[in-house]
């Protein structure tokens, strides 16, 4: 076999040099399953197999590809001289084509031209899909019934979620034999172990992949569901409705509609939340300047924070809403907390500050 020095790996899997990583991907499955050698009996496939899987190797590591393009850039690699072009890139002996099948020879041989799909048997469920409904506040306190139409990923209609058109069970990856890994030898580069792109790490493939969805058993579309708003709500109630969110890969469970409430008579701004938690933080400091008798020297800590926080709560409106004033409520408690531990430590930091001029003054003095 020929040395990695001599060898051009962008060649071998059929891709330009600028070709991206996942361009690089679909070629290298595209040829492995074409030369693996349980599929392929030529005498040569498993040294082509072997030759196309090293080239992935380099290609696929960012940082290996970026040493490899700076070691071809001092040694010509067989038909491709210097560079040519005001890139800096190689020239193409082809004319624009290639016999490994970019440009106008078409894409035989697992070139990027048409969008392959996956075989990767990876079933996850379905994530939650978040919406949020705005009314008024009489509309949510009386309830009501509200339709929502929105994105998801739906169950495919063609193989109906399963992602296989006719095989109704998973089939071991070919490329990995179902280790969900590849070892390389890349000579230079040493060993190098990865994950196997035609299966993705798990060990298992699509036997026949269903057109419509790429073999995801999934496919994005507009849905309708409507939402039954409990009487009494209030910002911030969340209603669920189950199996109506992103269907999941491969036939598993969906998630769920999830429908969020939103009564702006209700609801802080941030400004007005962060107004409340500036007055929170300075109150502990009040009622320690109170205690101590020492409310001069804290004022600035007190005065500003009181200032400021009333001019943002203020700026954006003053509601009457009674769940209002109880998002208020909770704000200006969490700022509270802030300023009662900053406090705390304050009153440790001066306790020990002055117990040490004690007994230094003392030490002094009778000693």
């Amino acid at each position: 076999m020929a040395s990695m020095n001599d060898k051009d790996y962008y060649a071998i899997l059929g891709v330009k040099e600028d070709a991206s990583a996942d361009e690089i991907r679909k070629a290298f499955q595209a040829k492995a399953r074409k030369l693996h050698p349980d599929v392929n009996k030529a005498p040569d496939a498993e040294e082509r197999f072997k030759e196309v899987s090293e080239a992935y190797a380099v290609l696929s590591d960012a940082d290996k590809r970026k040493r490899y393009d700076a070691m071809r850039s001092g040694s010509p690699f067989g038909g491709y001289g210097a560079p040519t072009n005001p890139q800096g890139g190689y020239a193409d002996p082809f004319g624009g084509g290639s016999p490994f099948g970019w440009g106008p020879f078409g894409s035989g041989f697992g070139g990027t031209a048409r969008r392959r799909q996956s075989r990767a048997y990876n079933p996850r469920a379905g994530a939650d899909v978040v919406y949020e409904l705005t009314m008024d506040a009489q509309t949510a306190a009386a309830g009501a019934r509200r339709g929502v139409t929105y994105q998801r990923y739906a169950p495919c209609d063609v193989c109906h979620g399963s992602g296989s058109v006719v095989s109704e069970h998973a089939e071991t990856c070919p490329t990995c034999g179902g280790r969900g890994h590849i070892t390389v030898d890349t000579g230079l580069f040493g060993v190098m172990a990865m994950t196997c792109p035609e299966c993705e790490g798990t060990g298992k493939v699509v036997a026949d992949p269903c057109r419509a969805c790429g073999g995801s058993g999934r496919t994005l579309t507009a849905s309708e569901v409507v939402v039954e708003v409990p009487a009494g709500s209030h910002d911030g109630d969340v209603v669920r409705v189950a199996g109506m969110g992103n269907a999941g890969t491969n036939g598993s469970t969906p998630g769920d509609f999830v429908c969020r409430i939103c009564v702006p008579e209700e609801r802080l701004t941030r400004l007005q939340a962060n107004g409340f938690n500036f007055i929170g933080f300075a109150l502990p400091f009040l009622v320690l300047g109170l205690i101590t008798q020492t409310l001069a020297s804290l004022a600035l800590i007190v005065v500003v924070p009181v200032v400021l926080g009333a001019y943002l709560v203020v700026r954006d409106g003053v509601r009457w809403s009674r769940r209002w004033w109880r998002n208020a409520g909770v704000a200006l408690a969490n700022g509270a907390s802030n300023g009662l531990m900053i406090a705390v430590l304050f009153v440790m930091l001066f306790s020990c500050t002055t117990g040490l001029g004690m007994r230094g003054y003392m030490g002094y003095r009778y000693f």
